[in-house]
């Protein structure tokens, strides 16, 4: 598509809704971590709803996150925490390796559940779970947490008018230094460790959002001495010909940005392009910097709250998917990810 020359481009403004105008839910957070903590304060602070219990495999660690929180009840197994009645929803904290049984566990317990990224280790576990919850028609959706943030919605609403054009082709990438020396359960494969699960399925992600199913992938890796991807580098090729570069690597720090160019002008994502504060930026076709919106949001703090705000409103709406992040979407993503860890070389115990 070619806009008329009379037609200015600018950005659109985002649809996404104030997180704290969602109802209120009450929260239940499975596996205190960091990630965790980060979605505790987002719920108190962001939003309208609560967390009401905690549950971890230690009684101890469990009390630590609920007194750091102000959380009434702290339960020393998983168990304890989904059978609460209190608990309107869980919010599953583990690591990789542990989402689909801990997924299982909430929806066995008739509990409906926000999964962190990646959703599970596998596109098959994927499948478990979004069959469970089918099958008792409760609500799961994937916390990636990027795609419910305000700029996210200005980047859909782009690609949905064709304002840059035919697309051609996205860039993103996201390398942080975690090791060796960042936390031990990204060098592990029993905990899914590597590069991709944990930073690759941002640029991943962004990719589908912005082109779709891919035709074609292709991928390389250098793997560590336990056989994670410590650098993957994807090549990815839409359906209508255009074709995506996405990196990631736990080895270095990267800039963390994004691209998606188009026959009439591109966006330039910047300032870790996933994250709350990312500025977007529309340059025309001739390289002029014609519009630019900061991110407005001044910590990931205040991004989680967005996943936890929709999340509360499918629920209440008795909504089984979130149409921000649905199932499909969710599904082939983790689709994508195995074609590459395949090619890649990354197996994890088990497969």
């Amino acid at each position: 598509m070619t806009l008329p020359i009379n037609v200015p481009l600018e950005l659109p403004e985002p649809r996404t809704p104030d997180p704290h105008d969602a109802p209120p839910i009450r929260w239940g957070v499975l596996a205190p971590g960091g990630i965790a903590r980060t979605f505790a304060e987002a719920v108190a602070v962001g939003t309208a709803s609560s967390v009401v219990a905690v549950g971890s495999r230690s009684r101890e660690r469990a009390q630590d996150f609920a007194d750091e929180f102000a959380i009434p009840r702290a339960y020393g197994s998983y168990e304890e925490l989904v059978a609460d009645a209190e608990v309107d929803a869980v919010y599953v904290a583990s690591p990789h390796s542990e989402h689909r049984d801990h997924a299982l566990l909430a929806l066995g317990a008739g509990k409906p559940v926000l999964v962190e990224k990646a959703f599970t280790r596998s596109a098959a576990e994927t499948r478990e779970v979004l069959a469970a919850a089918d099958g008792r028609g409760l609500l799961v959706v994937e916390a990636m947490w990027s795609r419910f943030l305000p700029h996210y919605d200005v980047v859909r609403h782009v690609v949905e008018t064709d304002l840059i054009g035919e697309l051609v082709t996205v860039f993103a990438d996201h390398g942080q230094h975690l090791y060796p020396g960042g936390p031990a359960r990204l060098s592990q494969p029993e905990l899914a460790g590597g590069a991709l699960l944990d930073l690759g399925v941002y640029p991943v992600s962004f990719a589908d959002l912005v082109l779709g199913a891919p035709a074609t992938v292709s991928a390389t890796g250098t793997l560590t001495d336990l056989g994670v991807d410590a650098t993957t580098t994807i090549t990815v090729t839409a359906a209508g010909g255009a074709h995506a570069v996405l990196s990631c690597t736990m080895a270095a720090a990267t800039p963390c940005t994004a691209v998606v160019a188009g026959t009439e002008g591109r966006l330039e994502l910047s300032g870790a392009f996933y994250g709350a504060g990312s500025t977007i930026r529309l340059v025309n076709r001739n390289n002029e910097v014609i519009d630019e919106r900061p991110g407005g949001l001044t910590d990931d703090v205040r991004g989680f709250s967005y996943e936890a705000a929709e999340f509360a409103r499918c629920l209440v709406a008795g909504e089984t998917e979130s149409p921000l992040m649905p199932h499909a979407t969710t599904l082939r993503v983790l689709d994508t990810m195995d074609d590459v860890r395949r090619q890649v070389g990354v197996v994890y115990p088990g497969e």
